[in-house]
């Protein structure tokens, strides 16, 4: 499946960034230009696909 960035948009002007197909913490290296366009992010809910694929050190070192 291919790795995908969406940019949503509402009609009161928030706007959401959606990855899908990344595991691990690739979606936030492939959407952080992205962010830095947007402004500062104001929350962030991460799909259990963030967890697949994090190694043990990768996960000690998010704990930080």
């Amino acid at each position: 499946m291919n790795q995908t960035i969406e940019i949503i948009i509402s009609a009161d002007g928030k706007s959401r960034i959606e990855t899908k197909s990344f595991t691990g913490s690739g979606c936030r290296s492939a959407s952080q230009y992205l962010e830095q366009a947007l402004g500062q992010p104001t929350s962030e809910q991460l799909k259990p696909e963030f967890h697949h694929g994090v190694s043990e050190q990768e996960h000690l070192q998010e704990g930080f």
